[in-house]
């Protein structure tokens, strides 16, 4: 067995995955919403005193595994420096009281991984990753070769949904919030930018289009003087330029990427609405579509699980000494993960 332990940002997860079948046997994941929720986005120390908290009681129900252990696996980058350490922390010690191999996961590399959960890794590999943190096409040789091939210039998808959705008032996180409504929404209502829709930059860039929506809000009073079908079309308009936005630089390197499979992870690839759009593009450029189950689409400790296996296989560990944080930093493009 392998016990993976995440905790990058507000989410609290253990995982025990059985290395020889790749089954879970074991998968906790508590989140820290409704105690952020107040303030409209993550608040890292909060998060990092509710994971001292939280990480410990979850631990404590998979000790009927601890005598299966061959390693103990945590992300150590990149996401918030003290949250981190609380993952890592937990990890160093296991690793020593049971006398087990550390293995150190990057947390980006656990969400491609999260569309091999107990299933064989599919390689090579497109994929389109956006999350709270990240938006990022990367091509996937293999295990050990991953290469940023687009990133985002400031703002990443997941996070301008969050904004937005804290700009009208609807709460955090804002993705699922701005979904929700933009089905009963008018996606023509609000004609909002299409972020660098005329310039060849293979890149992204959300700072603008937020910036859009802030303009809207408070030129219908702000938050307190919509309606509600107010929101529902700004949420569905500012939707569909970020589907735009995603779908125009994707055509880019659809165009000169031969690899057939592609794939979208991380949280905001739970969007139904984006996965359908991916799906119709996919379609036009003879590529196969794969997105890892609702699930796992969020940070999870079974995706860190899942490339703990093949990393433990590769025997890619670290003295417990040596681990240290690495914290979220800009990225750009051609970077190898």
């Amino acid at each position: 067995m392998i016990l993976s332990i995440e905790s990058s940002c507000d989410d609290s997860s253990i995982a025990v995955t059985e290395i020889a079948t790749q089954k879970i046997v074991y998968h906790k994941k508590i989140s820290q919403e409704a105690e952020h929720s107040c303030y409209g986005g993550v608040v890292p120390e909060l998060a990092s005193r509710l994971h001292a908290v939280t990480l410990p009681r979850i631990l404590a129900e998979t000790k009927p595994w601890f005598g299966e252990l061959k390693a103990v696996a945590v992300t150590n980058q990149p996401g918030l420096g003290v949250t981190l350490l609380e993952g890592i922390a937990m990890a160093k010690t296991l690793a020593v009281l049971e006398d087990i191999p550390l293995i150190p996961v990057h947390h980006l590399k656990g969400h491609i991984y999260s569309l091999f959960i107990e299933k064989e890794t599919r390689f090579p590999l497109l994929v389109l990753l956006i999350s709270g943190g990240h938006t990022q096409i990367i091509r996937v040789k293999d295990f050990g070769h991953m290469e940023i091939l687009a990133s985002s210039m400031d703002d990443s998808v997941g996070e301008s949904f969050d904004k937005c959705a804290k700009m009208m008032g609807l709460g955090y996180p804002g993705g699922p919030l701005i979904e929700a409504l933009a089905i009963k929404g008018d996606e023509s209502r609000f004609n909002l930018p299409v972020p660098l829709r005329n310039s060849p930059l293979i890149a992204f860039s959300l700072s603008g289009l937020k910036n859009a929506v802030r303009l809207v809000v408070e030129k219908l009073g702000g938050a307190e003087k919509m309606t509600e079908q107010d929101k529902a079309d700004l949420s569905a308009s500012f939707q569909k330029a970020v589907k735009l936005h995603l779908l125009q630089k994707s055509k880019k390197i659809f165009a000169k990427e031969p690899i057939k499979d592609f794939a979208i992870v991380g949280g905001a690839s739970a969007n139904q609405y984006l996965r359908d759009a991916y799906e119709g593009l996919c379609r036009g450029f003879g590529k196969t579509l794969h997105v890892a189950p609702l699930q796992y689409c969020s940070d999870n400790a079974a995706m860190i699980g899942r490339y703990a296996i093949d990393a433990y296989e590769r025997k890619q560990f670290i003295d417990p000494n040596a681990i240290d944080i690495v914290s979220t930093k800009k990225q750009q493009a051609g970077m190898l993960l």
